[in-house]
């Protein structure tokens, strides 16, 4: 009997020894991490990313990089990110409204939303800002309706893409304003900002990180912005709800993802190291300056976010008719 406990024991021990690093090894990172950014450079993610970057490197001791992987209303990066290997060295940062949309955008997804992808956190808010082209003469909404419908056919909105967030903002405003204009996709916020910059489009509705800065230094007129207040970089610009814009609650929501296999142990750390990096002073203010605000919260609180959304957006999207191509 004592021979029998003593072989348990040390079968135990070696158990013991097995299993603690193999936890502490999984939330470690030893090799560089890739934040993948589904949009073209400049845009809102983007320059969160290349924000978050360099703290995220120095607070894990290892190189962060950030790689675009443009296309298809960001399912072309998502579904790299859900299809990498389950370490949590391979991340996701996006405007997360258009995870929110894509299951019923697009019945031939290739990837799960809800399985195949771990929400970390999110990051941030930021307002849509709605703006045109100089040559645009329009300064308000009702000046913005009037002369799509004396000009038919001649306004394009540019969108991050079909089923973007923006995509599906400029289609409620434009049947609230009772106007048509043609949707131009572009792979991602910075694309259709120089679009609209050039005039090869005539009005955006994009994300004030990204778009505010042409709107101040007047490469672009602003129109209004959502949310449920004034930018307070743009306080002349009034707010869709006083403008009487649809979709005032619209903008855009940024989170950070990994894969759906990653372990809950890797997500925890994920997540700790993003809120100190959200707390931080100058990574408020850089955010603040844009008109976005921080948002701090665990990986479950925006798990429930996308989850919600999920329906909310799917009942919009079927009530409004919006179909990928539209």
């Amino acid at each position: 009997m004592t021979s029998r406990l003593f072989k348990a024991a040390l079968a135990a021990a070696a158990l013991s020894v097995v299993g603690a690093p193999f936890g502490a090894a999984a939330q470690e990172f030893t090799k560089t991490v890739r934040i993948v950014v589904p949009f073209a450079p400049g845009g809102t993610s983007d320059t969160l990313a290349r924000l978050i970057g360099p703290k995220l490197s120095e607070a894990i001791g290892q190189t962060v990089v950030v790689e675009n992987k443009p296309g298809a209303a960001g399912n072309i990066g998502a579904d790299a990110v859900a299809k990498s290997e389950g370490d949590g060295h391979t991340l996701l940062l996006m405007d997360v409204g258009s995870l929110a949309t894509a299951p019923s955008l697009f019945p031939d997804l290739t990837f799960d939303v809800q399985k195949d992808l771990a929400p970390v956190g999110m990051v941030m808010f930021g307002p849509y800002v709605l703006a045109v082209n100089p040559s645009v003469p329009a300064k308000t909404p009702k000046e913005l309706a009037d002369y799509a419908k004396a000009n038919p056919g001649k306004l394009a909105v540019a969108t991050s893409g079909v089923g973007a967030m923006n995509h599906i903002t400029s289609v409620q405003v434009a049947k609230g304003l009772g106007i048509e204009w043609k949707t131009v996709p572009y792979k991602g916020g910075s694309a259709a900002n120089k679009a609209v910059i050039s005039g090869e489009s005539q009005v955006i509705i994009n994300g004030s990180t990204a778009t505010l800065p042409f709107v101040t230094s007047g490469q672009m007129t602003g129109i209004a912005v959502t949310g449920d207040e004034r930018i307070a970089a743009a306080k002349d610009l009034p707010t869709f709800k006083e403008s009487g814009l649809a979709a005032d609650s619209a903008g855009t929501w940024q989170g950070i993802l990994a894969s759906g296999k990653t372990s809950p142990e890797m997500i925890k750390r994920l997540n700790e190291e993003l809120q100190k990096i959200l707390a931080m002073p100058d990574v408020q203010a850089k955010i603040a300056e844009q008109g976005g605000s921080v948002r701090p919260g665990s990986a479950d609180d925006f798990k429930t976010w996308l989850s919600t959304n999920i329906d909310t957006y799917g009942k919009i999207i079927q009530e409004a008719g919006i179909k990928v191509g539209g």
